[in-house]
């Protein structure tokens, strides 16, 4: 088996929304400070109880030279916490970004981004 092989995408998405969705936001704010906004549930909100929850978030950059940045990762309370997490990142080193999303019981989610 391969890390790939738990990872599940779009096509594998059912009734309940699992894929993380991932908003970029340059020059933001008075800071005017990038960010990257990941949010599980945009259209269709996730269920959020302790029997079905997602855990965490996590967010990995490709910069332009092509090494593969660990960038954060956002852990949430079942019940008390939305699954939305921001990142405050220097967009212009980047040419893309994936998120994870951990569901306790649909397993880990993928979605990726290209930056233009």
């Amino acid at each position: 088996m391969e890390f790939k092989d738990i990872l599940k995408g779009k096509e594998n998405e059912g009734e309940e929304k699992h894929l993380p969705f991932i908003e970029i936001y340059k020059s933001h704010g008075k800071e005017e400070v990038d960010l990257v906004r990941v949010i599980v549930g945009k259209e269709v909100k996730h269920p959020n109880t302790v029997e079905h929850h997602i855990a965490w978030i996590e967010l990995y950059g490709m910069k332009k030279s092509g090494e593969v940045i660990a960038i954060g990762r956002t852990e949430f309370s079942p019940v008390y916490a939305e699954p939305n997490t921001r990142f405050q990142v220097n967009i212009e080193e980047f040419r893309a970004f994936c998120a994870l999303a951990y569901c306790n019981l649909h397993g880990v989610w993928q979605s990726c981004i290209e930056i233009e």
